[in-house]
């Protein structure tokens, strides 16, 4: 088990990518810290997945709560060592309707909340003194841009661009800070994706996702467990020598 007595902190991991991530680590040997705006769903979670697994209520948005619920793995689990930056918004409209409340809430909880998750999480691990590892979740949308999802692809560059900082800022104190991009990742929040292609694009509902699984090289859309591979090896003594860098994970959709 590449992960065992290891403690995680994976945030927005109710559902989805998240809570494969949780399936996987728990399978590695680790003990996981399901933190999510919605402690009813994170709790309901944890009881699926088993007692290595504890929800915490964590909205990135807010301070005191990421400082809550860094102490509250400090206290369950005697520390953190892993810690998954995977909570995330998604919007899109066209550049002339693009607005500020938007702009403003995408910003809030996909960059500065996985800056001061990281920084609670980087703090909490010097105290300790025994390193870690930190791993953002990009996107492929942060490699280029999208002509209904500007905002979206600027937030997903700035985590690419602070995986790089951060990266070369913490791993004096033997922190390593890595990213991973996914592609299309099929999912329930691919209902709501679809349904602003729709709307902006002209579109019947269920177009726009078939098209784009179409275009994937590999032949289908992602699914959450195609990520876990990288999340666990990542985390993994495996990757002691790798820092500051975003892996591609997306079927081939892109190439950097």
């Amino acid at each position: 088990m590449r992960l065992k007595d290891k403690s995680a902190l994976i945030t927005g991991s109710a559902r989805g990518i998240g809570r494969a991530f949780a399936e996987a680590y728990v399978h590695e040997g680790a003990t996981v810290a399901i933190a999510d705006i919605n402690l009813e769903a994170a709790e309901k979670t944890a009881a699926e997945i088993g007692p290595a697994v504890y929800a915490v209520r964590l909205d990135v948005t807010d301070q005191a709560s990421i400082d809550a619920a860094i102490a509250a793995v400090e206290k369950r689990a005697g520390g953190l060592d892993i810690l998954i930056n995977n909570a995330a918004l998604f919007d899109a409209a066209p550049i002339v309707e693009i607005s500020r409340a938007s702009y403003d809430r995408l910003f809030t909880v996909n960059v500065a909340g996985t800056l001061f998750m990281l920084q609670a999480a980087a703090k909490s691990m010097i105290a300790r003194g025994k390193g870690g590892r930190i791993i953002n979740m990009a996107s492929q949308a942060g490699r280029r841009g999208e002509a209904l999802v500007a905002v979206y692809c600027a937030t997903k560059a700035a985590v690419i661009s602070l995986t790089q900082s951060a990266g070369l800022d913490l791993i004096k104190h033997g922190i390593n800070v890595n990213a991973i991009a996914p592609g299309v990742v099929d999912g329930e929040h691919w209902d709501h994706v679809d349904s602003l292609f729709a709307r902006y694009e002209n579109r019947p509902l269920g177009e726009k996702k078939k098209l784009v699984g179409e275009s994937v090289p590999y032949g289908r859309m992602g699914r959450a467990e195609d990520l876990t591979g990288m999340a666990v090896f990542l985390a993994s003594s495996e990757a002691e020598y790798i820092v500051a860098q975003t892996y591609n994970v997306d079927g081939g959709q892109w190439m950097s």
